[in-house]
């Protein structure tokens, strides 16, 4: 039996056992609208803090991470993990219990449009408009990550097309994500969790002592200018083509590059997203009980801290196993299947490529599920046709996951994409679009429904216009787009807040009961 064989085997092992979950919870999950979207607020610590984890990092903290550590060295991989974990414990500290408090109090709201639009008691829904359109924008960038994700693993491993293969990974994603609804996502996301922890971990390991041990790696890497330093940055000298130039065997490297205060700043900048991020806050809105959200944190933080530690240290340990083998900035995502395949026998090598899979899938499910509930549930029945049965509903979410994963698919044609730009683009997108609103929400009672409007909008916009424009100056103006637009996004939540009528006696009444705790949760 081939390599190859032994290394599919494994993961329709893998496969399969997904789809098992998600036919298990089905009939569940299709029983009515909050089931299928929320899980009926059924989910438990554990499962709330590893599929929030999954669903959140996808495959770019098998690829994307790695990728950036063995491409250019530690700075850029480590400031931006460090503000990742920064910014996940806080989220967990000061958004998860209030908002499941918020959403229970303000009519159930079952989906992030929804809880803004009745956290306003607005009559027009214009907050659940504009809120559902940016998650069908920014959700559809990250799905094609996702797939993207899927073209280079099984491309990669197989030798076959890129297209065809990112086309395989869309279809298998989409009738998962069709099937089973959230509580099938979760239960499956926390498997998936602990396959990429275990994943990470065992490479790492084999890795080490293939190297000779941690001190021969961390040599190497002192070798390089720049490679393993907190404020500088190794610059892989490249040729015409865009690859890096070899020499006598071994990678070129220029001079180290300058990496100052406002470049840490910018990839801490990272952690800011999370306030924003709807995979994410759905979990603290589905737990079966507030009282349980303390648990849940723990075990994000203990899984999110290994996590990211071994994945930038995948990506140092492969420039010394491997320091020849991925010659451009996308290649380099591809350094965590070349450790799997190089340290573990076929058939234990495809379970590994298994935890790519899982964070692929975990990713990519939360993500066309919302957007799909954020279009059916939110602009279909809450604007279009508020007497929509939830068949209706159903019906319109499945449609549009269809459509979704079509748009994904062709943003992801593009073989030389890079998982790490795309992801931090619509990372930026959701955490300047809804992070400073769901803060200001709250915890500011002073918030109107012309300042949530006004965030939302400026943020999203800014981000386009750092991306496309303003970053294109370069020098300061190349900070992370996410740092400016959740700046200016907060500055037009207040300023239009003030400048507006102040919140109606039953929308202060709402955030007195949620500030009190005086709101029945379970």
């Amino acid at each position: 039996m081939t390599d190859t064989v032994q290394i599919l085997i494994s993961m329709a092992i893998y496969m399969a056992a997904v789809i098992l979950i998600g036919v298990f919870y089905a009939k569940r999950a299709n029983k009515n609208s909050e089931e299928y979207f929320l899980g009926g607020r059924s989910l438990g610590p554990w499962v709330t803090a590893m599929s929030a984890e999954a669903s959140d990092m996808s495959g770019w903290l098998l690829m994307g991470l790695p990728g950036v550590a063995y491409w250019c060295g530690l700075a850029d991989a480590f400031w931006t993990a460090f503000g990742l974990a920064v910014g996940t414990y806080l989220n967990w500290l000061i958004v998860s219990k209030r908002l499941r408090r918020y959403s229970v109090r303000v009519n159930n709201s079952i989906t992030l449009p929804e809880f803004f639009s009745n956290r306003f008691r607005e009559k027009k829904k214009t907050i659940m408009f504009v809120a559902a359109a940016f998650i069908l924008v920014f959700f559809t960038v990250y799905a094609a990550s996702c797939f993207v994700t899927c073209g280079k693993l099984f491309s990669t491993l197989f030798g076959t097309s890129y297209t065809s293969m990112l086309i395989v990974g869309a279809i298998f994603v989409l009738l998962y994500t069709l099937l089973g609804g959230f509580l099938a996502e979760s239960i499956s996301d926390f498997m998936q969790a602990i396959v990429m922890i275990v994943a990470l971990t065992v490479i790492v390991i084999l890795g080490v002592v293939s190297a000779g041990g941690i001190g021969d790696v961390i040599d190497n890497a002192k070798q390089i200018p720049g490679f393993l330093e907190f404020f500088g940055l190794a610059s892989p000298v490249l040729n015409e083509s865009g690859q890096q130039i070899v020499e006598a065997g071994m990678p070129v490297f220029g001079p180290a590059a300058n990496y100052g205060i406002l470049s840490v700043c910018s990839m801490m900048a990272w952690g800011l997203g999370y306030f924003g991020m709807p995979q994410v806050l759905l979990r603290f809105m589905a737990i079966r009980k507030e009282g349980e959200l303390k648990r849940s944190r723990r075990i994000a933080m203990v899984w999110v801290v290994i996590s990211l530690g071994v994945a930038v240290f995948i990506g140092i340990l492969g420039r010394q196993l491997f320091p020849t083998e991925h010659l451009t900035k996308s290649g380099a995502e591809n350094i965590f299947i070349t450790l799997a395949n190089s340290s573990l026998p076929a058939i234990l090598a495809g379970f590994v490529m298994a935890g790519i899979l899982a964070a692929t899938i975990s990713s990519s499910d939360s993500y066309l599920l919302i957007a799909a509930s954020a279009f059916s549930k939110n602009i279909f029945q809450g604007i279009c046709k508020k007497n929509a049965t939830d068949k209706q509903v159903m019906l319109v979410s499945r449609i549009t996951l269809l459509v979704l994963a079509l748009i994904g698919v062709t943003i992801a044609l593009d073989e030389d994409s890079v998982i790490f730009q795309i992801v931090s683009f619509a990372w930026a997108g959701f955490g300047a679009t809804f992070g400073p609103l769901m803060l200001f929400s709250l915890f500011w009672k002073r918030t109107t429904k012309a300042g949530a409007i006004a965030g939302m909008v400026s943020g999203a916009g800014m981000v386009f216009l750092w991306k496309l424009v303003i970053s294109k100056l370069g020098g300061v103006f190349a900070i992370y787009e996410l740092l400016p637009a959740f700046i200016v996004s907060a500055i037009f939540i207040v300023v239009f807040s003030l400048l507006s009528k102040a919140p109606s006696k039953e929308i202060e009444e709402d955030f007195e009961a949620v500030r009190s705790g005086a709101v029945s949760m379970d």
